[in-house]
């Protein structure tokens, strides 16, 4: 099979790292790609969200799938313009990614399918905004309905920080057309969860749970992030707990997608709170998270294309995925300045000495070469630095160890990466 992944991050190495592997695989492309994917793929220059240059690659070379890493170019319709020019897409259409592309559509879905998830509202005009968050109380979470990179949403502590929020997303537009309108949300308490499941319109099957770590500083400190790290499996999420969100949020949700006539197909991201009363859904995202998919990848053991493809064709009911036993941790090393204004340029050493410790492996998410060979920061999230390991603990140090190994004075990373099951 001839494969073309779509995007340049972590993720998507991971990804093309896992296809790279798989006995079907005759040919492998990434666009845009990274300087890591270079080694397992060949990089086309065609942006991520470039939708007409994308698929007429894909048509030139008789492409036999075409697998979206992010969002973006899955809500601007990559799906549908891939099937019109009749190609298979591993994604899904426009219309059923509205359940990432709007967080209020998401609501909606959920509470027609019964999906337990927060109460919530939403608001286009600020004041009416501000008087329902004066009225509610505190903590309580402001989201950006549209879609904002992983960083839209502030839980919020005080009403003073919910407002702060809302002129800030809505008034000063500091996510763009985004914040058009917000969703506000109860907060939910309780431990959060990163759970994934393949769909292919009418069945799923369970991928992985991980736990990410949003926030950009120890102890779950600082402005949100597109996460700092992540683990798998989280000792939290029980196998008792995965049958009960298959079964009352994933499978309800697919079943109400299809009575709308917008059946998903492709992953879906369930983000969760482990609450007193049960899980509950914070909100979905259709496609793998970002560093979530990079510990997946380290433990799937079953051939990732093989599962895509009968996504893809409706056959997932004769799937099922084997895993390893052994956790896997990601650390993300950022450059200094994330999230806010990264600082491009650095340069980065040493990862082939990272590369030497047994049981790492690194994926870049924003790397370049300059004209003299020298790798260099071209991004906010930059590298994930992963280990694997008999438990999560060497997994951690294994991960650690390779952080250690490479010498980047312009970057920095969380070293508490695994700290609630640790």
């Amino acid at each position: 099979m001839r494969v073309l992944v779509v995007g340049g991050g972590g993720r998507e190495h991971a990804l093309c790292w896992a296809l790279a592997a798989s006995p079907l695989l005759t040919k492998l492309w990434c666009a845009p790609g990274n300087t890591g994917i270079a080694e397992v793929a060949e990089c086309v220059a065609i942006g991520a969200t470039d939708i007409a240059g994308l698929v007429a690659f894909a048509r030139d070379k008789a492409v036999d799938l075409v697998v979206a890493g992010p969002e973006a170019p899955l809500t601007l319709g990559l799906r549908d313009a891939c099937e019109e020019a009749g190609l298979r897409c591993f994604g899904p259409t426009a219309a059923a990614a509205r359940l990432e592309g709007s967080k209020a559509f998401c609501k909606e879905v959920a509470d027609a399918a019964g999906v337990p998830t927060a109460a919530w509202a939403r608001f286009e005009d600020p004041a009416a905004a501000r008087a329902y968050v004066r009225q509610k109380g505190a903590p309580i979470v402001v989201k950006a309905d549209g879609l904002a990179a992983g960083k839209g949403v502030v839980v919020a502590a005080t009403v003073a920080e919910a407002e702060t929020a809302i002129a800030e997303i809505m008034e000063s537009r500091i996510h763009g057309t985004a914040g058009a309108s917000v969703v506000i949300e109860e907060c939910l308490v309780g431990e959060e969860i990163s759970f994934f499941a393949l769909c292919d319109g009418t069945a799923a099957v369970p991928l992985a749970a991980a736990q990410d770590h949003k926030r950009v500083g120890e102890g779950d400190t600082g402005p949100n992030t597109g996460g700092m790290g992540a683990y798998s499996p989280p000792p939290a999420f029980t196998a008792a707990l995965q049958e009960e969100v298959m079964a009352r949020i994933i499978r309800p949700t697919l079943a109400e997608m299809a009575r709308r006539g917008t059946p998903f197909r492709g992953v879906l991201f369930a983000g969760l709170m482990l609450t007193a009363d049960g899980p509950k859904l914070i909100e979905f995202n259709v496609r793998f998270g970002d560093p979530e998919c990079q510990a997946l990848m380290l433990r799937l053991r079953s051939d990732l294309l093989t599962a895509l493809l009968a996504a893809v064709e409706g056959r997932l009911d004769q799937v099922s995925l084997a895993w390893e036993s052994q956790p896997s941790l990601v650390v993300v090393m950022a450059a200094e300045g994330y999230p806010s204004s990264p600082r491009k340029g650095s340069v980065i050493e040493g990862l082939e000495h990272a590369a030497q410790v047994p049981g790492a492996q690194v994926f870049h998410a924003g790397t370049a070469r300059r004209e003299d060979g020298a790798l260099v920061a071209d991004g906010g999230r930059v590298l994930a630095v992963c280990g694997t390991g008999p438990d999560l603990r060497a997994a951690r140090d294994t991960a650690y160890a390779a952080v250690d190994a490479i010498a980047w004075p312009g970057g920095f990373c969380r070293r508490d990466i695994g700290w609630r099951a640790l």
